[in-house]
């Protein structure tokens, strides 16, 4: 095959956050629903906040991380992984907590 591939990668963290929250969970949470009231209904009282119960609406919390992208052949597809990880130690980007990478995306380029 012809042609190159160019791929997206980003650095993996122990303690990296990479967590979902449901509408319903976050609503469940007393000191949230208290700040909510407090912020958009001031003054006011008897409120309830009410969700869709149908609704899957979820918060994802997660580390911001920096992509770094590798350009390979698209012969070397199978191999792409090893490839990025190559790629990640010769940038020196790998540390004591911060030893594995993601591929986050893979483009064919023309």
């Amino acid at each position: 095959m012809n042609g190159k591939i160019e791929v997206t990668y980003k650095l993996l963290c122990k303690n990296d956050v990479n967590k979902e929250i449901s509408l319903k969970e976050l609503l469940e949470n007393e000191k949230i629903v208290k700040v909510i009231k407090n912020e958009f209904a001031k003054g006011f009282r008897n409120i309830h906040l009410v969700s869709n119960e149908e609704s899957n609406e979820a918060f994802k919390i997660e580390t911001v991380k920096q992509f770094y992208k590798l350009e390979v052949q698209k012969d070397d597809f199978p191999d792409i992984l090893a490839l990025a990880e190559e790629d990640a130690a010769a940038r020196k980007l790998f540390k004591k907590d911060c030893n594995r990478i993601e591929l986050v995306n893979i483009e064919t380029i023309p």
